[in-house]
């Protein structure tokens, strides 16, 4: 078996470029695509995170060479190429400094609210995922919105105090005596994250060495998640780039409607307000339309079978009402909603109109149902054969 990968992250977390030597590399190839094959490497020394904790590995390069992902297994870290290394050769490892930066920032804030949440309301960190994109983190107990508001003051107070955060190994009495956050049970060399004030907390990850490089954290969204309550949140050149493009969003919203940006909530509420109005007015309007189209059709009509787009599906019930007190047998109305595709209503005074709906329906792919009186449902096919359909049942 081999020897644990020294990892040099757990000594210097700011560490950019780091040199070691080749001692595996093993060809893997995805099935289906055996023409880009990728290369398992161990090193005897890495700075490269694995993938842990919720959090995902470091990217970089090693001699040139790019690295898409690393794991640890039994303490051995396995980075995974895009091409080969020779056993046996001198490397220069060189980590992606922005991602591996990032990470840190968001980690340490993680920990800030959760040692928080944790102090003030009680509640385990059960879940936490820090991606490229999204940072999640998931507790076991609901909070408020003013609890979390209150929070995430807290976590920016410690920002702004620029506390120095510590990173230790206690020995095994130390750790008996230590109060300290973990999702896990725990054995050999028990790494602990401590923030003052904030948090302690077991940890493998790399962190920021002052709370002021986090550099401001916001809660950007929450909601009910398994029980508990999942909490989305970004924090520096993220956070940055979130509050700019929804600055950026309100202020464009804010020239459309020609309102003040802290006014835009209540202008989107007059228009969301006078268009529920002109849709109850509109129709009104296509109702009385219905009406008169009707009207055209003589009382003791045999039969109707009509294709008008210009109908609402949700107008449909109210047009084959009107139009049944026309009709002696079927009366069939039919709208388009898109290409091939209708949505219907069948009625009838004197016959059970559910055998047709269901023949309709397997006949044009369709599904819906009803009454003997009236079915609703809808099809997909082209209007002379549904309309060859309707004429063949009269």
């Amino acid at each position: 078996m081999s020897e644990p990968t020294i990892q040099l992250y757990n000594q210097d977390s700011y560490m950019k470029t780091f040199q070691g030597t080749v001692l595996t590399c093993v060809k893997q190839t995805v099935e289906g695509q055996p023409d880009k094959p990728s290369y398992i490497v161990t090193l005897d020394v890495t700075a490269f995170f694995p993938e842990g904790g919720g959090q995902a590995s470091d990217t970089g390069s090693i001699n040139g060479i790019t690295v898409t992902d690393v794991q640890e297994d039994d303490g051995i870290i396995y980075h995974t190429m895009v091409a080969p290394l020779t056993v046996g050769e001198t490397i220069t490892g060189e980590i992606n400094w922005n991602r591996r930066f990032d990470f840190m920032q968001h980690h340490t804030a993680e920990h800030i609210i959760s040692g928080f949440v944790h102090k003030y309301f009680g509640y385990d960190n059960v879940g936490f995922h820090l991606g490229s994109e999204v940072v999640t983190i998931d507790f076991n107990g609901s909070l408020t919105e003013e609890d979390i508001r209150n929070i995430e003051l807290k976590a920016n107070q410690a920002v702004y105090e620029n506390i120095p955060i510590k990173v230790s190994f206690p020995n095994p009495q130390e750790l008996k005596e230590l109060d300290y956050r973990s999702k896990i049970e725990l054995s050999g060399d028990i790494r602990i994250v401590t923030i003052p004030g904030c948090d302690i907390c077991a940890c493998c990850a790399p962190h920021v060495a002052l709370t002021g490089e986090i550099g401001g954290i916001k809660i950007t969204s929450f909601q009910k998640y398994k029980g508990g309550i999942r909490i989305n949140m970004l924090c520096g050149t993220r956070a940055l780039k979130d509050y700019n493009k929804k600055e950026k969003s309100v202020t464009d919203i804010s020239v459309l409607l020609s309102a003040k940006p802290d006014e835009v909530q209540d202008a989107v509420k007059n228009i969301k307000n006078e268009n529920q109005t002109l849709k109850g007015q509109l129709l009104n309007l296509q109702n009385q339309i219905l009406v008169y189209k009707a009207a055209a059709f003589q009382t003791g009509t045999d039969s109707i079978c009509i294709f008008d787009n210009d109908v609402a599906a949700a107008s449909l019930r109210t047009y084959g009402n009107l139009l049944i007190e026309h009709c002696e047998g079927i009366c069939a109305v039919f709208t388009t909603t898109d290409e091939q595709e209708y949505k219907y209503v069948l009625l009838s005074k004197t016959i059970d109109v559910r055998p047709i709906g269901k023949r309709l329906n397997e006949s044009f792919g369709g599904k819906g149902g009803g009454s003997k009186e009236m079915v609703q449902g809808s099809v997909k096919g082209k209007k002379e054969d549904i309309e060859a359909f309707i004429n063949n049942i009269k």
